[in-house]
């Protein structure tokens, strides 16, 4: 089992739930106007020049078959994603538990 988190900004949010919906991935937690930065990326606070914010999702996978779609599916994403600031980010994890 597995866990991820996708971290994209505002504007990339159509683009992904049509993804997770092409994957039948119909499940996930979802966080709107989270703020942040990233490695060697713009910040994203919601205000001054960085007005932009993140949405997360948190996706449970007791099966790894949808992850790997979902994997595979982002990286072809943020291939034409030109700004790195902008691209989608996915954290996955190991999972222990879910009940």
């Amino acid at each position: 089992m597995k866990i991820c988190f996708l971290v994209l900004v505002e504007y990339q949010t159509e683009n992904v739930m049509e993804l997770l919906s092409t994957l039948k991935i119909d499940y996930y937690t979802r966080w709107d106007n989270t703020t942040g930065k990233g490695h060697e990326t713009e910040p994203h606070w919601g205000k001054g020049t960085y007005s932009s914010t993140n949405v997360v999702l948190m996706i449970a996978f007791e099966n790894e078959a949808p992850l790997a779609l979902l994997t595979n599916s982002i990286k072809i994403k943020n291939e034409s994603i030109k700004r790195p600031s902008d691209k989608i980010r996915l954290f996955v994890m190991p999972m222990i538990d879910m009940v």
